[in-house]
């Protein structure tokens, strides 16, 4: 489980392509405590360290995860947000997120704010039903809140921290964005549809 509090943004130093996997080398922020088999989400996307070697650590990726995400269009040098797995008795800033992307989205617009950026996302069809104003989103593992939402896209409004200690100042208009929504409102949005059908049947 994760927080959707990126501890750092690592970097890409190698993509290693095989037969049904890419093999994904990045220097992580921080590997103070990891191990083999460790969970860690990268982009928002959960993985598991296959190798460590001092801050370089390796990941497999299968081809359903490099096709359904964005990780399938990383490339050496690119930037993408870190964050360890949750311990038990850790702070919980964010919401609860699992790594398990929904979809990906599209940046609509993005606009200087102040010392911030306002941006807005396209919401894939399938998952609109599940994006709500004032509820939680993970975009790229950054857990966020969600502003207004127009027209099949929902708005972002960034401080300066979050620019900071992730990649979302680096995206532009046009670049995919992973989403996952939380589980409780997933939970929600399936329970009034299942009680709706019911009572209509």
């Amino acid at each position: 489980m994760f927080t959707g509090i990126i501890q750092g943004t690592g970097s890409i130093l190698d993509i290693e392509p095989k037969q049904s996997i890419h093999t994904l080398k990045i220097d992580l922020p921080n590997t103070q405590g990891l191990e083999t088999g460790a969970s860690v989400s990268v982009d928002g996307v959960c993985l598991t360290a296959v190798s460590i070697q001092d801050t370089v650590v390796n990941f497999d990726v299968i081809t359903e995860t490099l096709t359904r995400t964005t990780l399938g269009q990383l490339s050496v040098g690119q930037q993408v947000n870190i964050e360890r797995s949750l311990k038990f008795g850790d702070e919980i800033g964010g919401h609860l997120l699992s790594g398990h992307i929904m979809a990906t989205g599209l940046i609509h617009s993005k606009t200087q704010h102040g010392e911030g950026f306002d941006f807005t996302v396209l919401i894939p069809t399938d998952i609109r039903k599940y994006v709500m104003e004032k509820g939680y989103i993970a975009v790229d593992g950054i857990s966020l809140t969600v502003g207004e939402i127009q027209d099949g896209a929902f708005s972002l409004h960034i401080i300066p921290e979050t620019l900071r200690l992730t990649t979302l100042l680096a995206k532009e208009v046009g670049d995919a964005v992973n989403l996952e929504i939380d589980s409780t409102t997933q939970t929600i949005v399936a329970t009034v549809e299942r009680v709706l059908e019911e009572k209509r049947s």
